[in-house]
This record gives C-alpha cells, structure tokens and sequence, in this order.
C-alpha cells in the first residue's frame, strides 16, 4: 500500500470512523439521535471538546506538540473504547439497533430523484472547494500556524510571518483550531497545507449539509422529497452567495479550514439545532436527557475552540433559549444546567482578559 494511501486511511479513521463511533454514547440525546449522521456529527464535537481543554492549558505551558498529540490520541481512545463497549452492552441487551434504520424500501423511492439532484450538486461543490481552493489572506497566519507547529514541534512560539520566535498571542492561542489542523497533519503524516486546504473541505461542507438534513427532519417530518426540496435550495442558496468575501457562503465553500467560518457554518448550526430539539421537547412537557445538556456544553467548547468571538456568541444564544423557554414553558428548571454549559465560555473570556 502507498504512503498516500495510508495517509488517506488514518485520516479517514480519524475524521470519519472514530467520530461516528462516539458519537454514539449520545443516541438517547435528541430524536435524530439514532441516525448515523447525527452520531458522526456529536461524535466530533465530543472530540473537539476534548481537543480545546486538553490543548489549551498546553499551549499556555509551551508543551511540545508530541505531548499534545500523545495525550489527545489517549482522548480519542479512552472515548472510543467506551462507545464501542456501551454499543455491545446495548446489543446484547437487545436494545441495539441500525443507525440507518429509518431507511425503509417503501421510501426509497420517494423524492429519489430530488436527492439524485441533491447528491450531484453536493458532489460538484466538493469538486469545486478542492479544485478551486485559494489561498485566502487569512491564510497566511492561520494556515501557516499549523504548518509551522507541526514542523517545528512547537505552539505559537514561532512568529507566521517572519519565523523568529515571538511572544505567545493569547487571542489565538485560546482558540487553537489551526493546532487541530497541525494534530491531524502529525498523525497523517499528511503535509498541513493538503489537510487544511483539500481533505478538510470535503468533510466539513458535508457536515454541514448534514446539519442541515437534521433540521429538514425536524422541520419536514414525514415528506422525503420536501425535505430534499429544501436541501436543494440551501444548495443553490450557497452556489450563488458568493457576491461578498464576508458572505456565510463564501466561509462555508473557501475559508472552512479558519476557526471562524468554522464557528459561523458549523458550530452555530448545530447549537440552533440542539436549542430546537430543546424547545420541542419543553413544548411536549417532555424530560430533556442529560445526553442533550453534554451536547450543549460540548458546542459552547467546540466555539471555544474556533474563535474567542464564539465564548460570546455561544453564551448569548444558549441565555437567550433558556430565559425564553423558563418564561414560556414554566420550566426554570432549566436555567441551572444550561448555565452550567455556558461556565467553559466564561472560564475561557476571562482567561482571555486575565491574559492580555
């Protein structure tokens, strides 16, 4: 087997396998939880928690990125080990089940050619976001960060630009999403540019189209082709809505490799989709599993993680859910827990001004 082959395989268990393999401690968290596109996506942001507690007090500390690499990868074992036995357990109980069982033969064939459609254009976007790719001007700090310190073995101590050594820049290194790009490239063996600019494209657009198929689930619950409809024309919406550099689009299709249009495409989403299933089931009078809240919290990190802008945002929209779902629904019960996903936010904001 080829070097890139390999390459290829380690990143696809390490983006595709492991994730959708955690993420199914999270099944009992919402009533998509089931579906092996829901697990894949929690799964990530259950890593993606980790990767920002665990890298962060490590960049402060100035510990090398074989230390980093070593103790995220015991991470990643520790919570797959622990997913994998919990499905056995489940099995053996009798209480296990497909994640794709939703996929009936009566079904297949309804809307199938809406999600043909669906499927061609998400495949030339894919083609596009690779073929296409440039090199965006913030690309010069937030790519080069990651190729410098998995080279260099070293976090945030090598300057970008010039590369001398430099004083550590607390804003960025708060929100060490080009760290993640550089674990990916050390793991690999795969050149940090490649990763950032080629493989994670194709992984992230798709995520976040598959957020955007659990909100059709919600908001379609029972007709396939209007859920492929509408997937179509978030398709089309994104095609066409490059007419500014800041659009969301634009983030989505060129710039998913920055922490920022990660935060803005993907982290927001599913926080809207997390707080929504929370809604429902305040409507339905119905217990929100604790599965849900750890979800939550895990967002508010991932946020963490992509920017420190996210520390706000993140805090503001989880507040804003809860004060109107204990007001509306008589349900303050909820408020505490939801304060308690919101305290790695705040922890991090004040490090952020403790620092600076």
């Amino acid at each position: 087997m080829s070097a890139v082959a390999i390459q290829l395989l380690i990143l696809a268990l390490l983006l595709l396998a492991v994730p959708a393999i955690v993420g199914s401690l999270c099944i009992h968290a919402g009533e998509w939880g089931g579906k092996l596109i829901f697990q894949w996506i929690s799964g990530h942001f259950l890593l993606w928690a980790g990767f920002q507690v665990i890298c962060v007090p490590m960049v402060l500390r100035q510990c090398s990125v074989t230390g980093l690499t070593q103790l995220y990868s015991g991470y990643m074992a520790v919570l797959t080990i622990l997913a994998a036995a919990l499905a056995v357990r489940r099995w053996k109980k009798g209480q296990g089940c497909w994640p794709w069982k939703g996929w009936r033969k009566k079904k297949l064939g309804e809307g199938a050619l809406l999600w043909a459609v669906f499927g061609a254009v998400l495949l030339f976007q894919l083609a596009q976001a690779v073929g296409m790719v440039f090199e965006d001007g913030d690309d010069a700090y937030y790519v080069s960060v990651a190729s410098i310190a998995e080279s260099s073995d070293a976090m945030y101590q090598v300057h970008p630009y010039g590369g001398g050594g430099t004083q550590l820049d607390n804003r960025h290194a708060l929100a060490p999403f080009s760290i993640w790009i550089a674990f990916l490239a050390r793991l690999s063996g795969m050149r940090t540019v490649v990763v950032a600019q080629v493989m994670l494209p194709v992984v992230l657009i798709a995520m976040a189209y598959g957020i955007y198929y659990l909100f059709s689930l919600s908001l379609f619950p029972e007709q396939g082709g209007q859920r492929a409809l509408f997937m179509i024309f978030t398709e089309l919406l994104v095609l066409f809505g490059n007419y500014s550099v800041y659009t969301s689009e634009t983030f989505l299709i060129g710039r998913l490799r920055q922490g920022k249009a990660m935060l803005g495409s993907i982290v927001v989403p599913f926080l809207l989709l997390l707080l929504l299933e929370l809604l429902k089931k305040l409507h339905r009078g119905e217990r929100i599993p604790a599965l849900l809240y750890l979800l939550l919290g895990a967002a508010a990190v991932t946020g963490c993680l992509c920017s420190t802008v996210g520390t706000l945002l993140i805090c503001m929209a989880i507040g804003l859910c809860g004060v109107l779902g204990a007001f509306c629904y008589k349900r303050p019960g909820i408020l505490p827990p939801l304060m308690a996903c919101c305290i790695p936010c705040g922890v991090y904001a004040l490090l952020y001004i403790v620092l600076k």
